[in-house]
């Protein structure tokens, strides 16, 4: 199982507009961020976790080689706007529909988006096609392994986390970003992963994502063997708040790649 971190940042993205504070003038590589999305090797599959806008940038610097299935967390623009640059994965497939899971509010943003590209089989080549599913609570993949999905409060939205588990190594990984918290269910389904990410999106509070603080005490509760954490604002210095975290707790950066 191997992940790969395509953008670790916000919606305004690190550095930000306009801005000149000393993080968004780092020189530190690992201060830039891109929006949040990830790729995930399972067995045979390529499973793309969201698409931000940077989607196509990252899948050229990082050679993603192909989608076999996308998974939205939810609708929000700087985790659905790169959708479009699928197209060329699509074109893998004969102009075969790439399977996109996701919750209800997802596939309607989704539809919303990319009407043109709703359908079983691109219209003409090089044209995207997306085929829209309910994610269930046990995604089924076969020899691959399975997706385990849960429900998580996102402010006044909700996000689908995700627990992936390998057929061929036995090896798990959480995903739950986005989110004011981990839930029970969360946290029983993440319980003792090997790899865990989590949403820590700063020091201060914030109505739809966990704090630096949070996101450390929901790792502790897991009890995962390693946690990174994600979608993290200009707020963040890497350098200094990485080395602050308690051990086998790390913040991510992009195109960090790693192996579960």
């Amino acid at each position: 199982m191997i992940l790969s971190f395509m953008g670790t940042g916000t919606s305004q993205g690190v550095p930000m507009i306009g801005c000149d504070c000393q993080v968004c003038q780092s020189s530190d590589p690992r201060n830039t961020r891109y929006r949040t999305h990830a790729h995930l090797r399972l067995g045979k599959l390529n499973i793309q976790i969201d698409a931000a806008p940077e989607f196509r940038l990252r899948a050229l610097e990082m050679g993603i080689p192909k989608v076999d299935l996308v998974l939205l967390t939810h609708g929000h623009a700087d985790h659905i706007q790169g959708f479009d640059d699928l197209r060329q994965y699509c074109d893998q497939r004969g102009g075969e529909a790439i399977p996109v899971y996701s919750n209800a509010d997802g596939l309607s943003r989704l539809k919303e988006v990319y009407p043109y590209a709703i359908r079983d089989k691109a219209v003409f080549k090089s044209y995207p096609a997306f085929r829209a599913i309910d994610m269930p609570q046990v995604l089924e993949l076969g020899n691959e392994g399975r997706i385990y999905s849960t429900v998580q409060d996102h402010g006044r939205f909700e996000t689908l986390g995700f627990v992936f588990e390998e057929a061929s190594s036995g090896k798990r990984l959480a995903y739950f970003t986005d989110c004011s918290g981990v839930s029970e269910e969360a946290e029983r389904l993440a319980k003792g992963a090997d790899l865990v990410v989590l949403d820590g999106l700063r020091p201060m509070a914030h109505p739809s994502h966990m704090t630096i603080g949070e996101a450390v005490e929901a790792a502790q509760r897991i009890g995962g063997s390693q946690t990174y954490l994600i979608h993290m604002t200009h707020h963040i210095d890497h350098g200094k708040v990485d080395t602050e975290l308690p051990e086998g707790i790390n913040l991510s950066y992009d195109k960090l790649v790693v192996e579960a």
